[in-house]
């Protein structure tokens, strides 16, 4: 009874997080707001590291890093878990106003892998920023308040979807009919001479002061409009958008702000562009995990040649992704036996990417040896899973980046339905179980080489 009290606790704190972190801005801004108040200090204040000392670092205001330095020299490697802070959906186009058949509409592009039909007729709401000329900031949200307006992709109705209903399931929404219904005029504003272009610009000029040009330096993001719910007549399923990963990032927080002068140094990544291949300068791809990783050697006096190749050769590192669960009503695409269960706990996976593992990291035996060692000894309920039938398709997560600097990595995530829809289902008990299973594995001390 206690551990259910346990679970439904920290659930109402992540559907708390899931509410204010619709965007990768909000999440890396959130995670850096629950590092200051859980004692962790700016990296960038700090002139010297010792064990024990907690630091984070925000950077270009949509990755996060936050560190607890340990006993043991950096070089020894770190304990390390990365999880990505996007979710799939749609982006507002740089010039996006156009009005067309009595409506003013707003062009989108969308972001990762999504069934595009099912961003159509749901209420949706627009988050993101807007930086004018000069520097000036402006933060946007529009939809979630219930006094809000929410934007609005229409669909054919039934009565003339016949040709639209003889096409694969793909083709019926196209990236270009994902355009927003945003502003309408009546027949008085009409013989006025508003043009719904004009309506539009006065509308976001009256409560952002900006014109069209600032949308040019906009990043406007439209994502499911409304809060996490419970799920399931018991209440033990969340649904909500984003749980693809922030509940993994939230897990993630949980484990390492509560973790306590560990003998390796232990870290918590979170980063962006995941969804879309992990470019640019907040991305896996990026330097940033090896720029940290010297700014920490310098910090601890450690900053010797070769001493950060050291450091990530010798890490260990969880890719805090999401897995898919077995889905009773399609079960035919999951392999049996190797599909991870909603309530049974976080799943490792030994692979994930493509048909033949292509683009998977396949994690060494005695890494995933090492792993069911710490989970079984900290008590943590786990499981293992794959991305289905092989032939069907699969997944990528962040995990052979890391692995390309030698350190063992392997994916443990929690299971999803429907993942990448615009609401996702996540068991509460899953997610807490991870916190549990990032935790223990944030304070091993455990080494690979009495696995080899």
């Amino acid at each position: 009874m206690d551990k259910f009290n346990d679970i439904e606790s920290f659930s109402h704190g992540y559907k708390q997080f899931l509410n204010a972190c619709k965007t990768e801005r909000e999440t890396a801004a959130k995670a850096a707001e629950m590092a200051k108040a859980a004692g962790f200090v700016p990296l960038d204040t700090v002139q010297a590291l010792h064990p024990g000392d907690k630091v984070f670092t925000l950077y270009k205001n949509k990755a996060a890093a936050l560190f607890v330095i340990g006993k043991k020299s950096l070089k020894s490697g770190m304990r390390l878990l990365c999880a990505h802070t996007d979710a799939p959906r749609l982006d507002i186009r740089p010039c996006p106003l156009y009005e067309k058949d009595g409506l003013g509409m707003l062009r989108t592009h969308y972001y990762g892998g999504i069934k595009k039909y099912q961003w159509t007729t749901i209420p949706l709401a627009i988050h993101g920023v807007i930086v004018k000329k000069g520097g000036e900031r402006i933060t946007v949200s529009i939809g979630e308040n219930e006094n809000e307006p929410v934007l609005y992709i229409s669909d054919l109705p039934k009565h003339l979807s016949a040709e639209q209903a003889k096409k694969p399931m793909g083709d019926g929404i196209n990236g270009e009919n994902l355009n927003l219904v945003a502003a309408s005029l009546t027949a008085e504003e009409e013989q006025a001479g508003l043009s719904l272009q004009q309506k539009l610009l006065a509308l976001l000029n009256e409560r952002y002061g900006i014109d069209e040009a600032d949308l040019l330096s906009a990043e406007l993001e439209i994502v499911p409009a409304g809060k996490a719910r419970d799920a399931g007549l018991d209440g033990s399923l969340i649904a909500a958008y984003g749980h693809d990963d922030r509940s993994c990032v939230y897990a993630g927080l949980q484990a390492i702000l509560h973790t306590d002068t560990p003998e390796h140094t232990a870290g918590l990544l979170l980063l962006d562009k995941e969804e879309v291949g992990n470019q640019g300068a907040t991305g896996m791809k990026s330097h940033l995990l090896e720029n940290l990783t010297a700014r920490l050697l310098r910090l601890l006096n450690e900053d010797e040649p070769l001493a950060r190749e050291e450091a990530l050769e010798h890490s260990q590192m969880l890719s805090a992704d999401v897995v898919l669960a077995m889905d009773p009503n399609y079960s035919h695409c999951f392999a049996l036996g190797n599909t991870a269960h909603l309530g049974h706990g976080p799943a490792i996976v030994k692979y994930a990417g493509h048909f033949g593992k292509k683009d998977a990291n396949d994690a060494n035996a005695e890494f995933l040896a090492l792993l069911r060692d710490v989970f079984d000894e900290a008590g943590i309920r786990w499981q293992t899973g794959e991305y289905g039938i092989m032939d069907l398709g699969g997944g990528g997560t962040m995990a052979p980046l890391p692995a390309q600097y030698g350190m063992e990595t392997a994916d443990c995530g929690i299971p999803l339905l429907s993942m990448h829809a615009p609401y996702e289902l996540a068991s509460k008990a899953d997610v807490y179980e991870a916190s549990r299973a990032y935790a223990a594995f944030l304070a091993s001390d455990k080494d690979i080489e009495q696995y080899q």
